[in-house]
């Protein structure tokens, strides 16, 4: 089939190609991570729950740095902001292989992890708004969907990857390599002019809140503005919600299906690289198809569809006892988490005014968010008492239970309610309705967002 008007235009939008080209070896070296951490924390402690605490302190960062992150970034120079993430990331895990040769220091670790991560939520939320910046509104499904192509390529191939290397020569120099892809993408970054947006104060009142007061009040300010936008839109609310309770089981996904395969399983670390690569065919087939189920189904079907995909993979993932139906049932899991992903970052890019966009995005994921380091200390310390099994048919089972709370919301429509221009005035009104002085959270787009988010979620 010829590709439409949309989709040729985007590939004559030289920046956004750059931008596109430049993330690809980034998310592979993020892929290598995904796996190398927990990996090194494995070998290093032995303990899932140590595994947990470091997935529990990625949490809690992304928590508090997401309570200002967008407030910064609708008010920086969204590139140089980016660039900067970029480097300091390069700089960190590039430290732990040279960290490492004097022995394992988890302390060393967990401070680390803390700052890369802080530096990720800035450059996450930046690089939702850096998307809406770069393609036209009627370029946005097709632009998220070509990001999360390539984010399924690194999914393939970055596993896979980490296993070798972190067979081979150690989870620290995994983190090490994914490091230096950092600086690909500070390089690439800088090859590339974000359209103009709108002038700080074109939000309105909405938009220019978050400057009063100093301390404490002023922190909750930079968060209020754009919780009070998610709080006031009649589908991002739901959402919100439903995604906090998500998050609760599946931030600790990764580490229960890794301790799964090396420990229940007893296979290497190859083996399970490769499981988490094989997810990735999830990934891509999600990718090429989220725009046309979003164009077919609506929003609210593909989102709850991913959502009963993923309850299911959950609770096979634990009852299996074969390496090819766990890779099959990962790849439905990450299949699940990116269709939900593209369409929830699409449509906040959407319906979000362009001088909100940063804010609304860190609320969203923050408040999402908020319950995935206590979801992961929870269900690893219950697969510790009671086994991974047990625990991944309860989450299974939770997960269903948020399809049928969904069903009862505006979720259940077609398409979301409200554009650009609606969604600005609802963002006004309700800020006026909250008063001075006075509701979301992984990334403004998550996943997806981006994603986002891509949370990963």
């Amino acid at each position: 089939m010829p590709p439409g008007p949309e989709r040729s235009s985007l590939w004559r939008n030289r920046d956004f190609t750059v931008f596109w080209l430049g993330q690809a070896l980034s998310v592979l070296g993020g892929s290598i991570s995904y796996v190398a951490l927990p990996l090194l924390v494995a070998d290093a402690t032995g303990s899932l729950v140590q595994m947990g605490l470091i997935t529990v302190v990625i949490g809690v960062t992304g928590i508090g740095t997401g309570l200002f992150a967008g407030h910064v970034v609708d008010r920086a120079d969204r590139r140089r902001l980016m660039i900067a993430c970029d480097l300091g990331r390069a700089v960190l895990l590039g430290a732990v292989p040279f960290i490492w040769l004097a022995g394992p220091r988890m302390w060393v670790l967990y401070v680390l992890t803390a700052l890369v991560t802080a530096l990720k939520t800035f450059f996450d939320v930046a690089y939702v708004t850096a998307v809406a910046n770069l393609v036209s509104t009627e370029q946005l499904a097709a632009a998220n969907a070509r990001l999360m192509g390539t984010f399924a390529i690194g999914t393939l191939c970055g596993p896979a990857l980490a296993g070798l290397l972190t067979a081979w020569v150690g989870g620290d120099w995994a983190l090490g390599v994914d490091g230096a892809t950092f600086l690909v993408s500070a390089v690439s970054l800088c090859r590339v002019t974000f359209g103009r947006r709108e002038p700080a104060g074109a939000g309105g009142p909405a938009a220019q809140e978050g400057s009063r007061g100093g301390g404490v009040g002023r922190l909750r300010e930079m968060f209020m503005v754009g919780f009070r936008f998610l709080w006031a839109h009649p589908l991002l609310r739901p959402l919100t919600v439903l995604l906090t309770l998500l998050t609760f089981v599946t931030m600790g996904a990764t580490d229960l299906l890794l301790y799964r395969i090396t420990v229940d399983l007893g296979r290497d670390a190859t083996v399970a690289g490769s499981v988490v690569a094989v997810s990735g065919i999830g990934v891509v087939a999600a990718a090429a198809a989220a725009t046309r189920l979003r164009r077919r189904f609506g929003f609210g079907v593909c989102w709850l569809g991913a959502v009963v995909l993923i309850g299911l993979a959950v609770a096979g993932i634990g009852l299996s006892r074969s390496i090819a139906v766990t890779a099959v049932l990962a790849a439905v899991f990450m299949f699940g988490t990116t269709l939900g992903g593209v369409c929830s970052m699409t449509m906040r890019q959407e319906v979000t005014p362009d001088p909100l966009l940063g804010r609304v995005t860190s609320a969203f994921w923050t408040v999402h968010n908020a319950s995935g380091p206590v979801g992961a200390a929870v269900l690893t310390v219950l697969a510790a008492r009671w086994g991974v099994p047990a625990v991944s048919v309860a989450g299974g089972v939770f997960c269903l239970l948020i399809v049928a709370a969904g069903l009862l919301t505006p979720l259940r429509r077609r398409h979301a309610p409200g554009g650009r221009a609606a969604a600005g005035r609802t963002a006004v009104a309700g800020s006026a309705a909250a008063g001075p002085g006075g509701p979301d959270g992984p990334g403004g787009s998550g996943p997806v967002s981006r994603p986002k988010r891509p949370r990963r979620r």
